[in-house]
């Protein structure tokens, strides 16, 4: 049996999550999720790691390998680093084990990753510089809404009649976006229409 601690620093947030392996059972113990706003990201990753081991009950000294992706390969205190492009497969093959395809829409840009069954990429497309082909220019958009960002998913999927969003350029966008409040056009529609947008990108 082995406990591994897997960090990710990304642009916006230090995400942190404890595994237990166990032969071919593997089981995911403690998640943490804390937005950078200004703070040190190597502090947040310390904490990160501090908090799924109090959240699992787990002493530091059982841990086995501590792994680290985005921003993270200066994390001293980390086992290794991989590439986020290959944690991202790795990750959604190991949730969705049918997934062939894993959309990664991150703070600063958007990818979309093809893979085979074993998680190994096969190909990508990355967005460009574009704000609105990011997850900051979506939460900024659900804060407009009054959406909490758990909720953007769920309600994006109960659209009937998505809104075209016509801009590609984040500002112009938002601009569309307040233009489809005033018009009364249902949240979950605009939300659909923005999701269709990034996707197209």
């Amino acid at each position: 049996m082995t406990y591994t601690i897997g960090i990710d620093i990304g642009s916006g947030a230090v995400k942190s999550t404890l595994f237990k392996v166990d032969g071919e059972r593997q089981e995911w113990l403690a998640k943490r999720c804390e937005r950078i706003r200004r703070r040190d990201p190597m502090q947040l990753a310390e904490e990160g790691r501090d908090g799924v081991l109090a959240d699992a009950g787990i002493a530091p000294e059982q841990i086995d390998y501590i792994a680290t992706t985005g921003e993270g390969e200066n994390v001293k205190f980390a086992t290794g680093h991989f590439y986020s492009m290959t944690t991202h497969a790795r990750g959604g093959v190991f949730l969705h084990p049918g997934a062939r395809a894993i959309v990664d829409i991150g703070a600063l840009n958007g990818r979309a990753i093809y893979v085979d069954d074993r998680g190994k990429v096969l190909s990508y497309k990355m967005t460009s510089q574009c704000a609105s082909g990011s997850g900051q220019f979506l939460e900024n958009i659900a804060r407009y809404l009054g959406v909490a960002v758990e909720e953007i998913g769920p309600l994006s999927q109960q659209s009937k009649n998505p809104e075209k969003v016509s801009s590609i350029c984040a500002v112009l966008a938002e601009t569309d976006v307040i233009n489809m409040v005033s018009r009364g056009i249902a949240t979950q529609d605009i939300l659909k229409g923005i999701h269709l947008s990034m996707a197209s990108r």
